[in-house]
């Protein structure tokens, strides 16, 4: 038989081994039970090593765009991850060997982003470095790396925005507009859905007064109770229920007919979740309702109007008085 190679020992019962640093502590690897597998997976191992020291990271991005993003996500999150990697990681660090990038690499990508002649937002920035932190963490899970060198503290806090809601004279104007975009108002508003689950969804998938949502951003069929008018408006409809495909050539229609320059069809989504808040509904509820696998996500797209926390402070009474103290001094006290 012929001779294992250097450093590869043999444990009885247990298959032969090789010692490896792995997150930057020494460990020791299985490579199999037989001389023939432990060869096969020493080899494979080398092969991934050496292609981490030839490869570039654009290289090593476009396999990760087939081999992992195509797998994980939507077709519309393939296509902004393929515009991220070739408009800014790649002519930033697509030159560099992936095996000699170091911690410094993320935080001159994220110089670069913020540079003025970029001019791209927080959020844009947040993305694309998001997208950079997977691709490094998918080389060591496949044996590119032995440790991802993307640091702590490179991704910028975003700030809050409020929601992006309709005010009811906005919501008004554009309930009037023709059909079959009044149609697609009304839809919006009453279920609060993306306008991809919107434009997939069927007439067959209203079932007992309930719509069915199976393409959702998160995978999981989730239901929407329909209020009696929507309800009885879905029964005459058969097939799509949304004929429109894209969202902004729908929007600048509704934008010319109702005269609300700022509408997008998102707005929708945010008017249904304030407006549920606004009329008593109950945050786990809405949570289901919009499909968000976090509370804290539907506390940011929901959150309260400042009329609702003005009623609020007056009906409460949270006006400071003064009060006795157990010692006879006066105390200010709220409420």
């Amino acid at each position: 038989m012929p001779r294992m190679p250097r450093g590869i020992i043999k444990r009885e019962g247990r298959g032969y081994y090789v010692r490896r640093r792995v997150r930057g502590k020494p460990r020791w690897i299985c490579l199999g039970a037989t001389p023939e597998e432990a060869r096969k997976r020493l080899l494979e191992g080398r092969l991934l090593v050496s292609s981490g020291e030839r490869s570039t990271v654009s290289q090593v991005a476009e396999r990760w765009l087939r081999e992992r993003i195509a797998l994980t996500r939507t077709p519309e999150g393939l296509i902004k991850a393929t515009t991220r990697v070739r408009l800014y990681v790649g002519p930033c660090l697509g030159h560099k060997l992936i095996g000699k990038l170091t911690r410094e690499a993320a935080w001159a990508l994220r110089r670069w982003l913020e540079s003025h002649e970029r001019a791209l937002s927080q959020q844009s920035v947040h993305h694309i470095l998001s997208d950079l932190r997977c691709l490094l963490r998918w080389c060591e899970d496949v044996g590119i790396l032995e440790r991802s060198p993307f640091p702590r503290g490179v991704m910028p806090r975003l700030q809050e925005r409020p929601p992006d809601r309709l005010w009811p004279d906005e919501v008004g104007a554009v309930l009037s507009v023709p059909e079959p975009y009044a149609f697609v108002i009304r839809l919006g508003l009453g279920t609060g859905l993306r306008w991809g689950e919107m434009t997939r969804a069927q007439s067959s998938d209203v079932q007992k007064g309930v719509l069915v949502v199976h393409h959702t951003k998160s995978r999981k069929v989730r239901r929407i109770p329909l209020l009696a008018g929507l309800r009885e408006e879905l029964r005459s409809r058969v097939g799509k229920l949304v004929s429109f495909v894209e969202p902004g050539a729908f929007a600048n229609q509704v934008r010319k007919h109702s005269g609300v320059k700022r509408f997008h069809v998102h707005q929708l989504r945010h008017t249904f979740a304030c407006t549920w808040l606004e009329r008593g509904g109950s945050l786990a509820a809405l949570q289901q309702l919009l499909g968000h696998s976090s509370i804290v996500t539907t506390q940011r797209y929901g959150r309260i109007s400042d009329d609702m926390v003005r009623a609020e402070v007056e009906r409460v009474g949270c006006v400071p008085t003064c009060v006795p103290s157990a010692s006879g001094a006066t105390v200010e006290s709220v409420g």
